[in-house]
């Protein structure tokens, strides 16, 4: 776990344990990263984690999903972000932006804006979403390469495209959601076309970066319409495009495929990916038992999440042997680890997590 791991070619992080893109809502109204927002990513920095990412941030307004969430749609938002990137790099960690549009999951009370995605849809208790147009499409692709522009000047190390979880471009690989017979649609390249379409433009448009990109293996929650080998051909394709780390949302990591009982995801992405695409795994990982499983299947890195909410040091608590204690934690408690009113009210949403 504490050994370097590369990023992309000349550049590593110093270890394989990573902070995991995690929805807090403490940016400002605009999308501006807030001081809290901050303290906690640099708490995380100081508390041993090798690489941070910032939670997803939307690359338009009509992608905004969250209250609260960080953006990166606007040269607006550089001095925030190049603050950011400095307290992290302070700690010792490397930083990377998780790039973002929530498609259909983008709330016009949100956003401000009428949600769009790959066909016209609506989800039970959102609004109803149109189709995109070729005018979309084209300004979405040139957002996110401008987005990575902007994380490159405020001095980030690297830039993730969330891929994953049902927002909008796992919406276009979806065969639920993309009912698409144009050249978006359709058959597998053409619902592979958006991502690989926005991987290659923010690999042009930051070509000093590390680029990842967060994939959903197969159908999970809100992720419909995903099939593992699907993904696994888009990885490849995706590894051609410039793709420098594959992170694999996995929700339960301990667990074998879905389509595959016998056989678990890392290798089944190794061997498409090969051996020159840096791996992460994410999902449910508490102990440094669990990080360790993951690594011996083959991942480089793991990515934490609930158990980086509750323990900014974990790596720090790993490496000593200390408890990694688990949930339920009082909100004075979360609040000691650099979680804000607004993030320790979210977690609320999580059953079970912050003590009533």
């Amino acid at each position: 776990m504490f050994t370097p791991v590369r990023l992309r070619p000349g550049l590593d992080a110093p270890n394989r344990v990573w902070l995991a893109p995690l929805t807090n809502q403490q940016s400002h109204p605009d999308g501006s990263c807030s001081e809290a927002e901050a303290r906690f990513l640099a708490m995380r920095a100081h508390g041993g984690f090798g690489l941070v990412e910032t939670c997803a941030a939307f690359v338009t307004p009509d992608g905004k999903t969250w209250p609260g969430q960080l953006g990166v749609h606007d040269d607006a938002m550089l001095p925030g972000l190049t603050r950011l990137a400095a307290r992290v790099h302070d700690g010792g960690a490397q930083i990377s932006a998780q790039l973002f549009h929530g498609g259909m999951r983008a709330p016009q009370a949100v956003s401000g804006h009428p949600p769009w995605s790959a066909s016209a849809y609506v989800e039970p208790g959102a609004d109803a979403a149109r189709a995109a147009t070729e005018d979309d499409l084209a300004r979405v692709i040139s957002a996110f390469a401008d987005a990575a522009r902007r994380c490159a000047a405020a001095g980030f190390d690297a830039v993730e495209l969330h891929g994953a979880h049902g927002y909008l471009l796992s919406q276009f690989q979806s065969t639920a959601y993309n009912q698409r017979s144009d050249r978006w649609g359709g058959s597998l390249e053409g619902r592979a076309r958006l991502i690989r379409e926005v991987t290659r433009a923010v690999r042009a448009a930051a070509p000093d970066l590390a680029l990842a990109v967060r994939l959903s293996p197969e159908d999970f929650g809100k992720t419909r319409g995903i099939d593992l080998d699907d993904t696994l051909r888009i990885a490849r394709w995706l590894a051609d495009d410039g793709m420098d780390i594959a992170h694999l949302s996995l929700w339960r990591s301990a667990q074998n495929t879905t389509k595959r009982p016998d056989q678990h995801a890392t290798p089944l992405f190794r061997a498409a990916v090969g051996t020159d695409v840096t791996i992460v795994v994410a999902g449910a990982i508490w102990t440094p038992e669990d990080a360790l499983a993951q690594l011996a299947l083959g991942a480089d890195a793991v990515a934490l999440g609930m158990a980086a909410i509750a323990h900014h040091d974990w790596p720090r608590l790993a490496a000593r042997g200390a408890e990694i204690t688990r949930p339920p934690f009082t909100a004075s408690a979360l609040e000691a680890e650099g979680l804000s009113a607004p993030f320790v009210d979210y977690m609320r949403r999580w059953r079970g997590f912050v003590a009533d």
